[in-house]
């Protein structure tokens, strides 16, 4: 996974990077299936080390989702979490800003969203979005940008110094690839929900849009809080790297079971 990763101080171009890689998994059904197989053993080991984290209550975990539309945010919650328990987990959304949330400042309604210890909590979408559009459509000056970048990284310092581990995916997925989902979109009417004649104005933006990726991550990519390029044309694929990391972090947190009460006597106890 450490090949994903954005080293700090690093401008990743996003074209060096394939988003139709599949590392060591052959890009055939044997290959998807070998890969789905170690998902299912990613997932497996998830569900035990989130219960050691909300029996601890010590830490959390903050999962930060980006990518274009149709990049797999909300397919990745469904998938790489579906054997977590939900009563430990929490999952928010970021759309465009209420009034009242205009009228803070731009982390105002972020932190509210940010996971209690014991918790995991997942951004689909998040505070990037006020470096990423906003920039985009010129609705900001690049000297707010820079400053709100760091402003950006002492908020995350200051998470993960006070127990929140946090992972940033951004989910790389190709242009073409973006075509034949948005064409799924329109053709399947069981996915004609999610299409919104937007995506295609964005589309049109595909180039600024990986210029302002490649900047937030060369500017936000820290040792704390790192930034990993998932290649995400192929979904079976994109699932087993985001379940690695997320079992990585979570490991890394050398959470054990919280001991049992003390002056209970296990021994003597009786259950009529």
């Amino acid at each position: 996974m450490e090949r994903y990763r954005i080293k700090p101080g690093c401008r990743p171009s996003l074209k060096r990077f394939d988003p139709d890689e599949t590392g060591s998994y052959k890009k055939n059904e044997a290959g998807k299936a070998k890969a789905k197989t170690a998902t299912a053993a990613h997932i497996a080991k998830l569900d035990q080390l989130q219960e050691r984290l909300y029996a601890n209550r010590t830490r959390a975990l903050l999962i930060i989702l980006q990518g274009m539309d149709t990049s797999g945010k909300d397919g990745t919650i469904k998938h790489v979490m579906s054997g977590v328990n939900p009563q430990g987990c929490r999952v928010a959304s970021f759309k465009a800003p209420s009034e009242k949330e205009l009228e803070q400042d731009f982390l105002w309604r972020i932190h509210q969203e940010v996971p209690p210890k014991g918790y995991i909590g997942i951004f689909n979408r998040s505070q990037y979005e006020d470096v990423l559009i906003t920039r985009v459509h010129g609705l900001v000056s690049k000297k707010v940008v820079t400053q709100r970048f760091n402003q950006i990284n002492e908020f995350e310092e200051l998470l993960v110094e006070n127990g929140t581990a946090l992972i940033k995916l951004f989910l790389h997925i190709s242009k073409d690839e973006q075509k034949v989902r948005l064409t799924e979109r329109i053709c399947n009417p069981e996915k004609r929900w999610k299409f919104s004649e937007g995506d295609l104005e964005e589309r049109k933006l595909w180039d600024d849009y990986m210029t302002a990726f490649e900047d937030l991550m060369a500017a936000t990519s820290t040792e704390c809080a790192p930034w990993y390029i998932v290649p995400a044309n192929r979904k079976w694929y994109r699932n087993l790297v985001v379940a690695e990391l997320v079992v990585q972090a979570l490991n890394g947190m050398n959470l054990s079971t919280p001991p049992a009460l003390k002056g209970v006597h296990f021994d003597r106890l009786t259950i009529d």
